[in-house]
């Protein structure tokens, strides 16, 4: 059997390694548009901002190390078209067009960047940051032309981080922003204030700033006689700037999975529960696919690696048709970023997506503290509990801190997915240690909270 595979970011590898884990004789190719392969694009800011030594550092593997263990990866190879119905893939490769047939066939083509229709947005000097090229490129443009003030457009998390690498190597930096908030996917505006204050009462006069402008969208890129970006105009303001990051999103990319006639969904490629399309023998996994959200039950997108790696193992296993295959499951689409010294994670449902799905629900924030009062060196932890009104369930969890709040967000992930009420996690056993917790930990503290404020509202 012959296994194409058309990507080699986590999803495309993951299903290549899988299958070669559980089969030693099945023939697998993957293809790859990219010069480089196995890095990580999350890692991408943190080179910029130095915290990283290289982009060399954040290749893990290359192709020669895939041919060891018998998986031929072509890089430098444009797919361009899908016979589905003849089992053949079309690509390009140094203007040569090739064709090559398959037994099953796996899209991990990932999302492409949104880059709306601002004038001027093909300048010199205007970046989006998805390739480990794209880093190249504006970490290149930054030495060679000395720049010293950066507008980014768009406060998600890539954007985020990128702003404050680049603060943190000397340059001003300009966040915009079209909606109220920073963090507008991952957090709730009460929890998203907390890290705006942190990252303004960052901005000393010593320091390169980093300012951040909410409810207004980049008007106009202006550029130079050369078309190299000098400014930006924000409303009836214009902004000086030597480059501009677009940080505007990202769509699936299911232009291959049209061409073989799969189905598509509201937003991208529909797949049964082992991530198989609408068309047999072939598979789709990792950004391109829709996913179920373990909230609503609905359709929607989980753009995180660590989903695109869960499905990649789910089509790896059942191709190598191990017994007792996995399936693919919902999720809660948990997260986790770090600006500065500051983790910001969330897991399950946000307030404002409750209220999109007509969910009542009640929610705390509790303050509490990452060590023992008395233990050097604590830092102050928010838990934003989401539970729901009629039966009590938790169904979100936002958290922000200095130290220890990536494992309580997946402690909630595990608490989401089996169900539990905030009464169950009010009387949960957590383990305590002057140095790494409180005798009362942040979690329990925000459930106690979380209970009394339903008696409350119940009596």
């Amino acid at each position: 059997m012959k296994v194409l595979v058309i990507g080699t970011g986590a999803a495309g590898l993951t299903t290549a390694s899988t299958i070669r884990k559980y089969n030693s004789d099945i023939e697998i190719t993957v293809l790859t548009q990219e010069n480089y392969i196995a890095y990580s694009p999350c890692a991408i800011p943190y080179v910029i901002g130095k915290e990283i030594k290289d982009f060399k550092t954040i290749v893990m593997h290359e192709p020669e190390d895939y041919a060891k263990k018998n998986v031929e990866i072509l890089i430098n190879s444009e797919v361009v078209d899908i016979k589905a119905d003849e089992k053949t893939v079309v690509y390009k490769k140094a203007d040569e067009i090739n064709e090559i047939k398959y037994d099953k066939l796996v899209l991990a083509t990932g999302g492409t960047p949104f880059i709306p229709p601002i004038e001027g947005v093909n300048s010199k000097g205007v970046f989006k940051v998805r390739t480990i090229q794209d880093g190249m490129d504006i970490q290149n443009y930054i030495n060679k032309n000395g720049v010293k003030k950066v507008v980014v457009a768009g406060a998600g998390a890539i954007g985020m981080e990128m702003a404050y690498c680049l603060k943190e190597i000397g340059i001003d930096v300009s966040v915009i922003e079209m909606v109220p908030q920073i963090f507008p996917r991952a957090l709730d505006p009460d929890m998203a204030k907390i890290v705006q204050d942190y990252l303004e009462e960052k901005n000393t006069s010593e320091d390169a700033k980093l300012n951040i402008i909410l409810e207004k969208p980049v008007g106009k890129i202006i550029a130079d006689d050369n078309g190299a970006v000098c400014g930006v105009m924000v409303g009836e303001e214009t902004l000086e700037a030597q480059m501009v990051i677009m940080s505007t999103g990202v769509r699936s990319n299911i232009a291959l999975a049209q061409k073989a006639g799969c189905k598509i969904g509201r937003w991208a490629v529909l797949t049964d529960e082992i991530m198989e399309t609408s068309v047999a023998d072939v598979y789709a996994v990792g950004d391109c696919v829709e996913v179920v959200d373990a909230i609503t039950g609905e359709q929607t997108l989980s753009p995180f690696g660590t989903t695109a790696v869960r499905q990649a193992k789910v089509v790896g296993k059942n191709i190598a048709k191990l017994e007792n295959a996995p399936v693919s499951k919902p999720v809660l689409n948990s997260n986790v970023t770090k600006i500065g010294k500051l983790e910001i994670a969330g897991t399950g449902m946000s307030e404002i997506g409750a209220g999109m799905n007509n969910i009542e629900v009640i929610t705390t924030i509790t303050k509490s503290a990452s060590r023992a009062r008395y233990y050097p060196g604590g830092k102050p932890i928010y838990i934003k509990l989401i539970v729901k009104k009629d039966d009590n369930r938790v169904i979100g969890c936002q958290a922000i801190g200095e130290e220890r709040v990536t494992e309580r967000i997946d402690a909630m992930s595990i608490a989401i997915s089996k169900g539990v009420t905030v009464e169950e996690l009010a009387n949960m056993e957590f383990s305590y240690a002057p140095p790494v917790s409180m005798v009362v930990d942040p979690l329990f503290l925000a459930a106690e909270n979380t209970v009394e404020k339903i008696k409350k509202e119940t009596q």
